[in-house]
């Protein structure tokens, strides 16, 4: 999948100096990475991000770094120390399982799941949550330096998707690493954020775009469909893309292209704001087998008339 992603915000790292943090995580975000919610900066009962956007949900205490499927968390994805320091507390025995499933055990407050925390000097400390059992590689008193691994991306505790949710704290107090000054509210004036590096805003995206004969199950999309083998004997073609982030209102146009030009090409008013969610469009084959060649499936996020992102799927049928 090839992808063209709008930046809304780019923001300018910390300054040298001061407390700042590397991403806590072993990828590229917006390739085969993510940022699926934010840290709630609503001090009533609606949910905010620190741009005053919907990238988040009530309560939500730090930033989720997401990976696509099941299939990725299962390759290993490494989590990694976003700052140097010592490791506090660990845990590494909870199973991964979304806590929806009926199998999943009750949580008894271990809504972290599998994960660590890690003292820094002045007052900071970072925390890492929903990692996957077992692959935690450090215990309470190690010195950890940045980027260090301290274990994979996991399914653990409270979540419903694989990621590694990163907490920071100064003297006890919930710190957003995008807006540290920003006093619990989006509306605060901005300020330089921790990353040490420059991390991009993006208010929602594609996860994933592919083409198939016919509409998969969400639940098999979530774990992670392998490439289909497709000839120009399929009964049906059909484009489905996986997203995140979308805002009741938001625009979905799949379009597909073959040797010939256009099969179809169809856009969709999204009527929720969703986490994640997927949508699927396609037609039958013609009566004589589809023309071999080059096949080529856009989808596009638009929102208020300006395209959020857009993804780009290539496939030979032969």
């Amino acid at each position: 999948m090839i992808r063209t992603t709008l930046i809304l915000l780019v923001l300018t790292p910390a300054k040298a100096g001061a407390f700042d943090l590397a991403l806590p995580v072993a990828c590229t975000l917006g390739q085969d990475c993510f940022i699926q919610q934010y840290m709630d900066l609503d001090t009533g009962p609606g949910a905010a991000d620190f741009t005053c956007g919907p990238l988040s949900y009530d309560g939500h205490s730090g930033t989720d770094f997401a990976v696509p499927s099941l299939a990725a968390m299962a390759s290993g994805v490494d989590v990694l120390a976003s700052a140097p320091g010592v490791v506090k507390g660990v845990r590494d025995d909870m199973p991964d399982i979304r806590v929806s499933d009926p199998a999943a055990p009750p949580l008894d407050g271990k809504d972290c799941g599998n994960g660590l925390v890690i003292a820094h000097e002045g007052g900071w400390e970072t925390q890492y949550c929903h990692m996957k059992r077992g692959s935690l590689q450090v215990a309470p008193g190690d010195k950890v330096t940045t980027g260090q691994v301290l274990g994979e991306v996991g399914l653990s505790g409270n979540t419903e998707f694989p990621h590694v949710h990163l907490s920071v704290r100064r003297n006890g107090a919930a710190v957003d690493p995008f807006q540290p000054d920003a006093a619990n509210s989006c509306e605060a004036p901005d300020g330089p954020p921790l990353w040490s590096i420059e991390v991009p805003y993006t208010p929602g995206g594609i996860i994933a775009l592919g083409l198939a004969t016919d509409v998969p199950e969400f639940a098999a999309i979530k774990t992670g469909l392998p490439e289909a083998t497709l000839t120009t004997a399929a009964p049906a073609l059909v484009l489905w893309s996986y997203y995140f982030g979308n805002r009741a209102g938001d625009e979905l146009s799949l379009s597909l292209y073959g040797p010939a030009g256009e099969i179809f090409s169809r856009t969709v008013v999204l009527e929720r704001t969703q986490a994640q969610a997927f949508r699927a469009t396609g037609k039958r084959a013609p009566a004589e087998p589809w023309p071999s060649g080059r096949y080529t499936g856009e989808a596009t996020l638009t929102r208020d008339g300006a395209v959020i992102d857009k993804a780009v799927f290539v496939t030979l049928l032969y």
